[in-house]
């Protein structure tokens, strides 16, 4: 068959200068297409340095998903550890933290991508639950080491949670650590509250429909008023109006939560605001979520406790 008759009816035949011009404009563009899917990114990470072969092995989580997470129940793909490994209480100590994955690869800086305004959370939480702090520590001169400073509350075992997002993976993480602080522990038993006052303010958190079920999605509804019916000043913490994290009585785990009112142009009512949040739960049991946000120019730690039904 003649070049002119693989043409369409009326269009001009390319000359075999053209043709080649096609065939080399295709393999230029080819070339430039695997060449910046190979380009490094920074990390010396792969997607295959954050996974574990068999059972039982924490999988990433879904932003757009919420959910509590077994964290100390399941094998985490990376290594976590902190130095000095035990201090006194109300002590303000000097930390470093250590972050690499299962194969001893330091986790720097370059390998984590900024979720919240940070590259690294920090939750700290005691045995009786009543000493919650949100910490973010800063990178150190090794590579994988972190550094940052805090003081413990009460005695007892610390046990520290990290939350962060590996660049090659684009999807949540976790670790977690103990720190140890001599003495005896705080009780654990609190009553049910899902109301709070703090100063002239009133916190409300309220279910769907009353309760928590295991397993099942709930929406919950923070609600801010003030005793003179004044405006309530809310102000942005980490992108966002608040945050709210879960943790259960053993710590197994915690759920880091922000609220589905995203945009910071369009804040929630002045006077009444609500903020909305879902959340999945997988046992029963008593559980607390910890409100952090900014009033005005104070930061504030709520607790909200409740159970959660089988």
């Amino acid at each position: 068959m003649s070049d002119s008759a693989a043409t369409s009816p009326g269009a001009p035949a390319l000359t075999s200068v053209q043709r080649r011009q096609v065939v080399w404009l295709t393999v230029g563009a080819l070339v430039l297409y695997f060449a910046f899917r190979w380009m490094p990114t920074g990390t010396n990470l792969a997607h295959g340095d954050f996974r574990l072969e068999g059972d039982n092995v924490l999988e990433f989580c879904d932003p757009a998903a919420p959910q509590f997470l077994p964290v100390t129940t399941a094998r985490s793909p990376v290594e976590f550890s902190v130095s000095p490994e035990s201090v006194q209480p109300e002590q303000e100590v000097d930390f470093t933290f250590r972050l690499a994955t299962s194969t001893g690869k330091p986790i720097a800086p370059v390998d984590l991508l900024i979720s919240h305004t940070r590259k690294l959370h920090l939750m700290l939480v005691d045995p009786s639950l009543t000493d919650y702090q949100h910490i973010h520590p800063i990178p150190g001169e090794v590579p994988g080491e972190w550094h940052v400073s805090f003081a413990p509350k009460y005695a007892g075992t610390y046990r520290i949670f990290a939350d962060f997002m590996p660049a090659v993976t684009a999807r949540g993480l976790y670790a977690s650590v103990d720190v140890d602080v001599p003495g005896t522990p705080q009780p654990l038993y609190h009553e049910l509250s899902l109301v709070h006052r703090d100063g002239p303010y009133t916190f409300e958190l309220s279910m769907d429909d009353g309760r928590v079920r295991a397993r099942e999605s709930t929406d919950l509804t923070l609600k801010i008023r003030h005793d003179d019916d004044a405006a309530v000043n809310l102000g942005e913490i980490m992108g966002s109006f608040a945050h709210l994290v879960a943790f259960d009585e053993k710590r197994s785990g915690f759920a880091h939560l922000h609220p589905q009112e995203t945009d910071l142009e369009s804040p929630p009512d002045l006077y009444e605001p609500e903020l909305h949040f879902n959340i999945t739960i997988p046992n029963s049991g008593r559980y607390v979520i910890w409100a952090q946000l900014i009033l005005g120019d104070n930061e504030l730690f709520i607790p909200f406790w409740f159970d959660v039904e089988p």
